[in-house]
Parts: C-alpha cells; structure tokens; sequence
C-alpha cells in the first residue's frame, strides 16, 4: 500500500509539472461602453504566457493598452490612451487607432483618378488628413475572436461606404491582431473595393518605453537612408532626399532629444519630427524598419513592415490637455511617438510616389508587426 501511494504522490508531480497546465494565449471579452450614437463598443484583453497584456477597443480598433515585461521583472504599459470612452469621443490626437481610408495627409483635400476629381473632408487647414471627420478611427468596427496555433486573434471588419468622406468605392476592410508568445504583437490590414480608390492604412499608437516623462532619451534607429521634406503646411514637397549629414540620420541609434531642437526650416515647420521615413525595402518584405530602446524600463521595441515608408512623430502637438489614463495628471509636449508605417503621405497627387491605388478584383494586403524584448 505504501509503493502504491509513493506512485500516486509521484504521478500528482508528474502532471502538475507537465505543460498542459502551463499559462497561455488567452482573450477576454467585456464591455467598454456605448458610443453617443448608442453603439455599443467591446473591449478585448489578449494576454500571452510571459504575461504581456494588449488591450484594443472596438470603437476605432484603438490600442488603449499594451503591458510589456520590463528589465525589474515588472509590466510597463507602453502606450497613451485614455480611462474611458467618453475621452476617446471627446477628442483624442489618434491614441492608438486604425487609420484609414488615407493615414497621413493629401494636399487641398482632393486627388484625381481617371479624369475624375474627388473633394475630400479639409480636416487639417486646407488639407485631408486621416481618412477625415470620421475616419476609421471614429466608427464601431465588429469583431470576431479565436485562439488558434497558440495565438491570440482578434479579427475586426469596416465596410467604408461609396463616397464617405469623399471617397470612391464600397471598401471592405479587415484587421486582424495577433499576439503570440514571444511578445509579438502583428497588425494585418487586407482591403477590397468594387470602385478604383485610394487607400493608405496604418496603426497610430502613441509610444513611450518608460511608462512616464518625455520620449525625447529614447533611443531609436530607422533602416532609412532618406525622407520626404515638407512645405509649410507639412505635405512632402515632392523631394525624396538624402539624411546623412542632417538631424534626419537615425541609420544608427541616437536619443530622439540629440538634433531635435537644431536649427532647421524642416524641424521648425514639423514643430521637431513630423516626417515620413523612405523605408530601404526594395522588395516590399517583411523586415526590420525600426528599433527603439529606453534604458531605465529596459525595454527594446522592434518594428517589421512590409510597408515602404514610416511616418515618425515626435509627440509635438501634445499640450496637455490631455487626460492621462489611470492618472489626474496630463500627456504633455512629446510624452510619446509615433512609427507609423504606411505609404508616403499625398502619393495620390504625387506620381513619382509608389501608388496607393486599389481597384476592383485587386487586394490590399500588408503587415506590421511589434516585437518587445527586454535589454541588457
């Protein structure tokens, strides 16, 4: 009797040591809230086995939270957004939504396809940006979730109606965010239309490694030899020029604050980085575009896109007045950035631009994908 209970007290051990018991990929589903229209918005928790934590939101597809394991064993939420709903609706500078039909801005709010003008929302002064009044950012996407090959899914759909806010074509967009194990977060846009249209979209979180203070000791580096110059109303002037030699070149990592405040028309008319990186990725695959690293959280964010270009943003419109979430205090001047991969900013007007054109039977299909490792 004795063998036979030593056996069963070894058993026990045996299963509860074995990694079916081990933590996973998991989502949870619970309510955010209802819009002002009365649309009720979901939120969505993807969790991973080394415990990082994305939370997204239906109402735009906003990332309101990313938890990521920091170099003390803790979790650093390493994005802005706000507490609530009502926030987001209010006004929010784009914390963490989807962008869309067109991320970044077209001049004089209007482009021509086939002899055909069409008159966009002005939302920017006289220019478009952003998809308009009410992007993709502002609307109820539906959502489906799954967990499958060990990967937390979670599937958004937007049908983009024939001519809203001035655009051509029924567009059926998917999104899908996917968490896997090893502290990758990847966002995968497909889109189709049945009416030749434009189309540039991308994720407009708002990042900051240290969880507090400014971005401006971050550290970043982009695998970008060159940038477009913008005129006074930020539309790229048509130049693709070269930044070795300017405060541009980050083909090697610098802190963000190092040339941000050099005397420069293009830094003072971005109010500091307000500008679209061209992207070395001749074959449009997926690889590294960027790197950003903070050394008191020690956390490291890699950014993969397929994409050829990535607007960075240095926070330079933030002027505190807006609430910080789990907080009474505020997000003030360049409390966090932007990598914003994409296709470059007013390619409709722009013919030497890669195009951003989509036509009926063609699909939009690209990747991006952000990987977080702790640092030494």
């Amino acid at each position: 009797m004795k063998k036979l209970t030593s056996l069963f007290i070894l058993l026990i051990g045996f299963f509860s040591c074995t990694p079916q018991n081990k933590k996973t990929v998991q989502i949870e589903k619970d309510s955010y809230g209802i819009t002002q229209e009365g649309q009720e918005v979901d939120r969505y928790t993807l969790s991973n086995a080394a415990g990082m934590q994305v939370e997204i939101i239906t109402y735009g597809g906003i990332i309101t939270s990313i938890k990521v394991p920091n170099a003390a064993g803790g979790l650093n939420d390493v994005v802005l957004g706000y507490d609530s709903l009502s926030d987001y609706e209010k006004g929010s500078p784009y914390f963490g939504a989807l962008i869309g039909r067109y991320g970044n801005r077209i001049a004089d709010g209007s482009f021509t396809l086939d002899d055909q003008t069409y008159t966009l929302v002005q939302n920017d002064g006289k220019n478009h940006l952003h998809g308009g009044t009410k992007g993709f950012d502002k609307v109820v996407w539906s959502a489906d979730s799954k967990i499958e090959d060990n990967k937390a899914i979670l599937q958004l759909h937007y049908l983009s109606q024939d001519m809203e806010e001035g655009y051509p074509g029924n567009l059926h967009t998917e999104v899908v965010y996917t968490l896997t194990n090893d502290n990758m977060l990847e966002v995968a846009y497909k889109a189709t239309t049945d009416k030749k249209t434009v189309v540039n979209l991308t994720q407009h979180a708002y990042f900051n490694l240290s969880g507090a203070k400014d971005i401006l000791d971050h550290e970043l580096l982009l695998q970008a030899p060159r940038y477009l110059p913008i005129d006074e109303t930020l539309i790229p002037t048509g130049e693709i020029a070269g930044v070795e030699g300017t405060p541009f070149d980050f083909t090697s990592f610098k802190t963000i604050g190092r040339d941000i405040e050099t005397e420069s028309i293009q830094l003072e008319r971005g109010l500091g980085y307000d500008h679209c990186w061209v992207l070395d990725n001749p074959e449009k695959e997926l690889q590294t575009a960027a790197l950003l690293k903070e050394a008191s959280s020690g956390i490291q964010m890699e950014v993969r896109t397929d994409q050829p270009a990535s607007q960075f943003y240095s926070g330079n419109f933030l002027d505190g007045t807006n609430p910080m979430k789990q907080s009474d205090l505020f997000y003030n001047y360049r409390s966090g950035l932007c990598l914003e991969t994409q296709h470059y900013p007013n390619a409709p007007n722009e013919a030497s631009f890669p195009s951003t054109v989509l036509s009926p039977g063609e699909v939009y299909s690209t990747k991006t994908q952000f990987l977080f490792s702790v640092i030494n």
